[in-house]
């Protein structure tokens, strides 16, 4: 059967649309080169290797593929090894027999006997410890789980995808991780790259979690500032798209404004040193709107004395007393004009 992704548009907006529902979706060239790359590996059986940040949306991109294959209409069971301890992650994964251990009082399904028929997203694989790389190398080669506490081979049929924070081969070679079983899960690539790296992507994903956020109140979608919209853009989202909508969320909850502006923003991204090989970048300044559309000249004076102070202070490394001497204010009267904006 061909791959829907590959052979259809309609059908790859929908499925764009269902990324898009969650954590990952894209205008930049980059995920367009992603997206166009699902197309051709989606309804192949072979193992997917998905390297990116945390946030970047790598179960997401996973249950992309997955809805798009010949085994979507069976499960898709997503693992983190990184929130599994040692001790569990093996029963998690294989299962146990009655009596395994204390407390095995029943017969327990692991994860792979559960995705049965569809596909399990083992995310986080750079976590899982040596000890059980082992037994998963034996789970790829010959398709096969054994519960712990049993003594029999039980076949599985399902596509492995993995994900990974960190370079496998790097690890690899310092001793960290099997390297046969690198090459096992190597078999197709796919890096995700950081959302500093797709800074196009963020107006649009900003447009739609807003929407999400805003539209689940009930409550009409309110227009980002143009400082905000720099703000967003110059920001580096260590968290990246995860990051990003959590910002939006945290707006949809607080922000009461017809007009987003600084002081609805998260803290972390107002007071982010954002530096170029420059130095700090300048203040930004915002066009006057059309002759046409109403303004409010408190509020506009409001948000460049916002913006302005946060130069300063991101400049001087929150230090109020340099602050001070850049904007040519005393420190009591930067104190104070903080206080009034609400930015303490």
């Amino acid at each position: 059967m061909a791959s829907p992704l590959r052979n259809d548009p309609s059908v790859l907006d929908t499925r764009l649309a269902f990324a898009a529902d969650s954590i990952v979706v894209g205008r930049s060239p980059r995920m367009r080169t992603v997206f166009d790359f699902l197309g051709v590996i989606s309804d192949s059986e072979s193992t997917v290797l998905i390297v990116g940040e945390t946030g970047t949306g790598k179960e997401t991109i996973a249950n992309l593929i997955h809805h798009s294959s010949r085994r979507r209409s069976h499960p898709f069971v997503a693992v983190s090894c990184a929130v599994l301890t040692e001790s569990l992650i093996e029963t998690e994964l294989f299962g146990h027999e009655r009596g395994a251990f204390t407390g095995a009082t029943r017969d327990h399904a692991g994860r792979f006997e559960t995705a049965d028929g569809g596909t399990i997203f083992l995310d986080d694989i750079d976590d899982i410890p040596l000890s059980v790389q082992v037994k998963l190398l034996r789970v790829l080669q010959e398709r096969t789980i054994e519960r712990v506490g049993g003594n029999r081979a039980i076949p599985v049929d399902v596509r492995v995808i993995t994900g990974s924070k960190r370079n496998l081969k790097a690890l690899a070679d310092e001793g960290k991780f099997r390297e046969d079983l690198y090459y096992r899960l190597n078999v197709v690539p796919i890096w995700i790259p950081p959302l500093r790296e797709r800074r196009e992507d963020i107006e649009p994903l900003t447009d739609h979690f807003l929407r999400r956020y805003f539209g689940a109140r009930g409550l009409a979608i309110p227009e980002l500032s143009a400082v905000v919209k720099q703000a967003f853009v110059r920001y580096d989202w260590p968290g990246n798209v995860r990051e990003l909508e959590n910002a939006c969320e945290r707006i949809a909850q607080t922000c009461t404004c017809a007009k987003v502006r600084v002081g609805c923003m998260p803290a972390t991204l107002l007071w982010q040193s954002t530096t170029t090989a420059d130095g700090p970048l300048p203040p930004v300044a915002t066009a006057a709107p059309p002759a046409a559309r109403r303004l409010s000249l408190d509020a506009r004076l409001q948000e460049v004395e916002t913006h302005l102070i946060g130069w300063a202070l991101r400049t001087s490394h929150g230090n109020k007393s340099k602050a001070a001497e850049l904007l040519r204010i005393k420190r009591s009267t930067l104190g104070d004009r903080i206080r009034r904006l609400g930015l303490a």
